[in-house]
């Protein structure tokens, strides 16, 4: 069943006298981009709780921001590597000169070097609080899970929808092109017993050019493509599969398909009909957006 990439989790505990609060947030995104910000003692799980994402998500703008707060817990205590400040500033000195740029080397850009900074004794956490941490994180994330999963099944029921629609629209185009045939055979031969006035009219020509006019305007062939697009579609969205990049594509064939329909045909009311399907497509692919 698809997931929808927008969700939000909070989770809060405490542990030791501090309190634990994780909150996660995730928006559309093309890929799976992770933003962790946690106080500077849980610098060194960083990795491992960014591990966690990946195993569970596959696209989306994820943010965690995790607090400690309570005895002990400020996470002004750091201490202040020199050694490490300076080595980064002799290095970004010397890219400087020998790349010729402008830019000065500033408090703010070592401040994003992390390891110029480190927990002092007091601030570090010891491994029964990590571990708590790390369930408070993982919470977190389940609520967030479960919130995407809402959203997701609230997006299946509006893309099954539509698609229903689509089928719809596709079943009168079926049953409007054999009278398009009709409707241009009466048109021509009145036309032509128009231009001719006291002629005997060759019926086998008339009937080779409607024959040529049928064989450049049947859309048997994309019809059968589209249905079978759809049907893949509501399969797609029930799988375990099911990811928004499999439904992009498989719209982008649709879209295909419909457009040749519209070309082929050369009929008004074929033409509207094409049209409704590419409102619904365009609908289909702006929720498709939203989906992991």
């Amino acid at each position: 069943m698809i997931k929808s990439m927008t969700g939000y989790g909070r989770c809060e505990t405490v542990c030791q006298q501090k309190s634990i609060v994780v909150e996660v947030k995730a928006v559309n995104h093309r890929f799976l981009e992770t933003v962790l910000r946690t106080p500077s003692a849980l610098f060194p799980m960083e990795m491992q709780y960014k591990k966690k994402i990946t195993e569970r998500f596959k696209r989306g703008r994820i943010e965690v921001f995790i607090k400690l707060e309570g005895d002990g817990s400020e996470t002004s205590k750091i201490n202040f590597n020199p050694e490490i400040a300076r080595a980064y500033y002799d290095v970004l000195n010397r890219m400087k000169e020998e790349l010729n740029l402008e830019s000065p080397v500033t408090l703010k850009t070592l401040a994003g070097f992390r390891d110029i900074f480190s927990p002092s004794a007091e601030t570090q956490l010891d491994a029964d609080f990590l571990i708590q941490v790390e369930k408070t994180f993982l919470e977190a994330l389940d609520i967030m899970t479960g919130m995407r999963q809402e959203e997701g099944v609230m997006l299946f029921q509006d893309m099954q929808m539509r698609l229903k629609a689509i089928g719809d629209i596709l079943a009168n185009i079926k049953l409007r092109s054999p009278q398009v045939i009709h409707e241009y055979q009466k048109r021509l031969s009145d036309r032509v017993k128009e231009l001719t006035e006291g002629y005997t009219i060759d019926e086998a020509r008339l009937a080779q050019e409607v024959a040529i006019m049928a064989e450049k305007t049947d859309i048997t062939e994309e019809i059968v493509r589209l249905n079978s697009h759809i049907s893949q579609f509501e399969t797609l969205l029930q799988s375990d599969d099911a990811e928004g990049r499999k439904i992009d594509f498989l719209l982008q064939e649709m879209n295909r398909e419909i457009n040749t329909i519209g070309s082929k045909a050369g009929d008004v009311a074929i033409v509207r009909e094409v049209i409704e399907v590419k409102s619904e497509l365009g609908k289909l692919r702006e929720q498709a957006q939203n989906i992991e």
